[in-house]
């Protein structure tokens, strides 16, 4: 049951408001909420352990990019001088009354465009349906309804998750007035926003919050002792579904040779070696290039759902094919998320010698970023080097979850600073006092230092080349932070 805060908007539109919700018959209104409580107690369990999903719908010309930018604030999670992280405003970190969430540009549904797909508004509005916890549907306020936006209307009021109707474009009294027409379209509740000036986007996220599950229930799904979770991810065709039957023995997922077979993710539980695991297969990501942005959007919701909820990320690449740049964003996104990664080069049965070589050669010359991310190589088809690829995962998930005491990185540092100290930085001597693990999953490490933006940074990578090494952290990003040493006055 989600408690409704009051609304900020203008006086008149909420009359309005109140105006339709008293017309909605009784009976269809308690049955909608039931159908979004029970899907909202599922979703919850579903999404557990992650940043909950917000993604913004609608047509063209209706101020989503204006909605995105101004929810987002600035690009947090897109860091341009990092190898493979997503560059584009597809996706992005945000905070709402202190409550972190990641933001999803789905593109727009353009009726009059000559492309069937994009003709299809329902295509549409399924990718947010599909794995977002929460869907903003934005409308014009300044336009009559078109029937394109009819049919969303339609479509969404029938979701069975929180879907927020936002009326854009209200930038003052008279426009927010006006929005009103818009509930000819059938909705029980808008919301006059104005994504230019930031009007009514206290409501906005007032609602958003109201839908996002307790902190304390993502608290309580990561206690000690849970399975460790695989995410399997990777381009279409990679063998991604064809590896989770080769582990379970059963073809409990369909396996075809056509990109794309998989269109969800799911999970599936698993015992190796006496080990308990939990499998999340996901659709594959596609070339951008190859499809159009909306469909990239839900593979990019997959994915972030399923690297969000993961421990360890098992990356599939066709050794066949070889390695491409779209991996290595998907590597990028891996290790932006904090997740260990193993690099699975598959369908290698298909190769000589020679080309199982030059293919793992080729990951190591592209993934010049995750050179600690050990790769394997396997065929789902006979099963060669499965069972090595989950005994490699065994030990990445290890190493992910593994604290050393503030001692034995101490006594391991004193070695280290005595083999290697830090270099002087313009005639200055840089000191390293003390380290201490702050963190797991990943193994984060804070070092209080007298000067810490005159570490150089081949020093911090030496650091951390030399903690992965000391500690066997291997298949796991290492975090390293630097923090001044506080004088005593």
């Amino acid at each position: 049951m989600v408690t409704r805060g009051k609304k900020r908007g203008p006086r008149p539109v909420g009359g309005q408001r109140a105006s339709r919700k008293a017309r909605t018959t009784g009976a269809e209104g308690a049955s909608r909420a039931r159908r979004k409580a029970s899907s909202g107690v599922q979703r919850a369990a579903r999404g557990a352990g992650h940043k909950p999903i917000v993604a913004i719908v609608g047509r063209p010309n209706v101020g989503k990019s204006a909605l995105f930018n101004r929810l987002a604030g600035a690009p947090i999670a897109i860091v341009e001088d990092m190898p493979g992280v997503t560059r584009d405003r597809l996706y992005a970190e945000a905070i709402a009354l202190g409550r972190p969430y990641v933001l999803i540009d789905t593109g727009g549904f353009d009726p009059g465009s000559d492309d069937p797909l994009k003709q299809s508004i329902a295509s549409h509005v399924r990718l947010a349906l599909e794995e977002a916890d929460v869907v903003i549907s934005v409308l014009d306020c300044t336009v009559e309804p078109l029937p394109s936006d009819r049919e969303a209307v339609t479509l969404l009021r029938e979701a069975e998750i929180p879907v927020i109707f936002v009326a854009n474009k209200a930038d003052n009294p008279t426009l927010a007035q006006m929005s009103a027409e818009l509930y000819s379209l059938g909705m029980d509740e808008l919301l006059p926003v104005s994504a230019l000036h930031g009007h009514g986007f206290g409501d906005l996220e007032e609602r958003m919050c109201g839908f996002f599950p307790d902190t304390e229930e993502e608290q309580e799904e990561e206690i000690e002792g849970r399975p460790d979770r695989i995410a399997i991810v990777g381009r279409p065709n990679a063998g991604k579904s064809s590896l989770v039957n080769r582990l379970l023995g059963e073809e409990r997922q369909i396996v075809d040779s056509r990109p794309g077979t998989t269109v969800d993710s799911v999970d599936t539980q698993l015992e190796f070696e006496g080990e308990p695991f939990v499998l999340i297969d996901t659709a594959g990501i596609r070339r951008k290039r190859a499809v159009e942005r909306g469909l990239e959007a839900l593979a990019v919701m997959q994915a972030l759902r399923a690297v969000e909820r993961s421990d360890v990320v098992v990356l599939m690449i066709d050794a066949n094919e070889g390695p491409s740049e779209q991996d290595t964003k998907i590597a990028g996104l891996v290790i932006e998320r904090g997740r260990a990664l193993v690099i699975a080069l598959n369908k290698s049965d298909l190769l000589d010698e020679d080309g199982r070589k030059r293919a793992h050669e080729q990951v190591r010359d592209l993934f010049t970023f995750a050179q600690w991310a050990p790769v394997q190589m396997l065929s789902t088809k006979s099963g060669r080097g499965v069972r090595k690829l989950m005994q490699t995962v065994q030990k990445v998930a290890k190493a992910h979850k593994s604290r050393a005491t503030t001692g034995e990185v101490n006594r391991f540092f004193e070695e280290v600073l005595g083999h290697h100290p830090p270099p002087t930085m313009d005639g200055r001597s840089v000191r390293l006092y003390y380290v201490t693990q702050v963190q797991v999953a990943p193994p984060t490490f804070v070092i209080t230092t007298n000067q810490p933006e005159r570490v150089h940074f081949s020093y911090r990578r030496y650091v951390v080349n030399q903690l992965r090494e000391r500690f066997e952290l291997h298949g796991t990003p290492v975090r390293v932070f630097y923090r001044g040493k506080t004088r005593d006055k």
